[in-house]
């Protein structure tokens, strides 16, 4: 039986592949991306072979996950790591932050956990309180009781993220049955890099449809059933170990309740 033309070049090209020094193929697929190194492993059982392979794997992994990553999480291959981390945060800092990966292009992400915010009288009973929930990956969320002054501050070295690339900030909560105060109350949400403002924008926690305006941002539902509403973005070139700071301010004179912070999570745009 004759083999076709085409079929003739395409075992050209594999010939020309396999003839490659050992590993040259492994390293020019880490140059590529995650995303890419999947779709190649399904051209062939050759390319798989090298698209799973460790030695490109290890390179879409932080360079220090092996710090980051408890002991009892390091599987290998290392493509099973690293979709575990795509899929199941880590926490770290004591379980005031966690830390994963963005499934496509491997960059990292952080969640900063209400414990790691700066919740003006998040520490008064009276105003906050403070409880664990099987619905957060955190220990504890915040819950607020009352305000007035509704401030949140959150903070995290630039140098922990992925460089050169552009990022988004959203608040991560939910609204309890008592929430007050907020609906249609604009907030202004902030973000700092090294003390130079890089975003700031006008965003509602709580609104209903025909409120809607296309020039805010508004609650969206999550896949975990929490709401997020983004906050901001920024561009970290990565380099100098700079200082993100991310504000969120509303006060009105008024009395503001039930709205419950898990969290303020940072990932690429």
């Amino acid at each position: 039986m004759s083999t076709s033309p085409s079929r003739e070049r395409i075992d050209a090209e594999m010939l020309d592949f396999s003839a490659l020094p050992t590993g040259c193929l492994a390293d020019i697929i880490s140059l590529t991306s995650p995303l890419d190194a999947c779709r190649l492993s399904l051209v062939s059982p050759f390319f798989y072979s090298f698209a799973s392979s460790d030695d490109v794997w290890a390179k879409f992994l932080p360079a220090d996950y092996q710090n980051l990553v408890p002991a009892s999480r390091l599987v290998s291959p290392l493509k099973e790591l690293y979709l575990s981390l795509c899929d199941h945060p880590v926490l770290i800092d004591d379980g005031k932050k966690s830390f994963s990966l963005h499934k496509k292009s491997g960059k990292i992400c952080y969640m900063l956990a209400a414990r790691d915010l700066a919740i003006a009288w998040g520490d008064t009973p009276h105003y906050w309180r403070w409880y664990s929930t099987q619905d957060s990956r955190f220990p504890e969320v915040a819950e607020l009781l009352d305000v007035c002054w509704f401030g949140i501050n959150g903070r995290i070295s630039t140098c922990k993220l992925s460089s050169m690339t552009h990022y988004k900030a959203y608040l991560v909560f939910k609204l309890s049955a008592r929430v007050d105060g907020f609906r249609n109350k604009p907030i202004k949400a902030t973000i700092l890099l090294s003390g130079t403002e890089a975003s700031q924008q006008t965003v509602f926690l709580h609104s209903v449809v025909e409120d809607v305006r296309n020039d805010y941002q508004y609650p969206i539902e999550r896949q975990d059933g929490w709401l997020e509403l983004e906050l901001g973005e920024f561009f970290n070139e990565g380099g100098e170990d700079g200082q993100l700071e991310i504000q969120i301010l509303h006060f009105n004179g008024s009395w503001k309740s039930g709205v419950i912070i898990e969290g303020i999570e940072i990932r690429p745009n």
